[in-house]
């Protein structure tokens, strides 16, 4: 079965000096939305947070946090600076497009969606798009710090590239094995849960948190149509000042909502990425176990992999569903299997450019070949998992994801 990492001694300590502050008496940092709220309001010197459709979101989920999460100390820190984060992010973007109205008025023409379950290939997939500077791309230190926006002048020497790296750093201190399961980087992809947090409608809170309330209300009952619009109104203000297209982007998150997500970009185009979703859902819940140790510590590996069967079943089941519907035309997307693809990257990569009408020049061609030497599933050494680790029955899960596997003709990998 599999077990959460140990953290290294000065996160410990760190924990366990503070926890004994909390039996003399001290009370742990509080997460509330007032003060949540107040706290944003007081950074920014803003008051407007934009339509209070993230109310519903962000009460679920700080309320799942104190209930359910069993924060660490550390834990309670990282959730309350993440909230914050999100929460002044929302204020300034709306503000930006207050005071600047052609921000708004910014063209989001054939956005490119990967729309592929976790660990089937998308990653290095975005990686190598990009290296195409002739696309758009979201990169991790404009996702995280994106005011001001972004300029074409100064993209790749940014200081806030350094700041971010600096961020990445400390949390590969604490959770030093995790570059062996994914990659991380201030230049590198990042993907769109990452912003649609400022909406509270993200995978990324349950990927993070031991928040099952939260993660039932996601699945249940969220409206995600807002969530796009924001998403919309996040690209719309990083392209203003360094416009490319189309934009490429990536989320295993799209999958429960393509519906919504065609309602927002009708002219949207998908990848769709395929691997036996059992060996999916056994590494998906090797990263979890890992990510949520940074912060709890109290880590149950089986539970996260029975709600994760659950959540990868849904997802990859309804992408199927979708798909047989019909409404994405056969000519706006494109299937790539997992397998053929990291057996010869560059010419699958080729071959979705022409698919896709995008030009794959020499120039790209040999930076996506330099880039494959060095980066690759080995670079850090290697994620080793398999099914038996979840600890769930086989026969029950390969039937749950069965309308996925027959509508795709996805192979077994065991």
């Amino acid at each position: 079965m599999l077990t959460a990492p140990q953290l290294p001694l000065p996160v410990r300590s760190f924990n366990a000096v503070v926890r004994a502050t909390w039996k003399l008496g001290r009370r742990p940092l509080a997460l509330d939305v007032p003060s949540l709220l107040a706290a944003a309001r007081a950074q920014t010197g803003l008051d407007d947070f934009g339509p209070g459709t993230f109310r519903e979101g962000l009460e679920c989920l700080v309320q799942s946090l104190e209930d359910e999460a069993r924060l660490s100390p550390l834990g309670r820190v990282i959730a309350q600076q993440e909230i914050l984060m999100a929460l002044t992010s929302r204020q300034q973007l709306f503000d930006y497009h207050r005071r600047f109205p052609d921000i708004g008025r910014g063209v989001i023409s054939e956005p490119v969606f990967i729309i592929g379950q976790g660990r089937s290939g998308t990653t290095i997939m975005h990686e190598l798009f990009n290296l195409d500077e002739r696309l758009r791309i979201p990169r991790t230190w404009e996702v995280d710090h994106p005011f001001p926006p972004p300029e074409t002048a100064s993209y790749n020497t940014d200081p806030r590239i350094a700041a971010a790296d600096k961020t990445l750093a400390r949390a590969n201190f604490i959770l030093p094995a995790f570059k062996r399961i994914h990659r991380m980087g201030a230049t590198l992809p990042q993907e769109c849960v990452r912003f649609t947090t400022h909406e509270f409608t993200s995978l990324i809170f349950w990927t993070n948190y031991n928040v099952p309330t939260y993660a039932r209300w996601l699945k249940e009952e969220a409206d995600l149509k807002p969530t796009y619009a924001y998403h919309r109104l996040f690209l719309q203000l990083l392209q203003w000042r360094h416009p490319r297209s189309p934009w490429v982007l990536k989320s295993p998150g799209h999958l429960w909502s393509l519906g919504e997500l065609l309602d927002e970009y009708p002219d949207a185009r998908f990848v769709q990425t395929h691997r036996d979703p059992l060996r999916m859902l056994a590494s998906l819940t090797s990263l979890m176990t890992h990510l949520r140790k940074m912060a709890s510590d109290s880590v149950d590996a089986r539970q996260i992999a029975l709600e994760w069967a659950q959540w990868n079943a849904l997802g990859l089941n309804a992408s199927a569903e979708f798909r047989a519907s019909g409404r994405i035309a056969q000519d706006r997307i494109v299937d790539i299997d997992f397998y053929g693809f990291m057996d010869d990257p560059l010419a699958q990569m080729r071959t979705l450019y022409a698919s896709l009408d995008l030009e794959f020049d020499e120039q790209t061609s040999a930076a996506m070949a330099a880039y494959l030497e060095v980066h690759n599933a080995q670079q850090h050494g290697a994620h080793r998992y398999d099914f038996a680790d979840t600890g769930l029955d086989y026969d029950t899960e390969r039937a749950r994801v069965q309308p996925y596997q027959d509508f795709f003709g996805t192979r077994q990998e065991f």
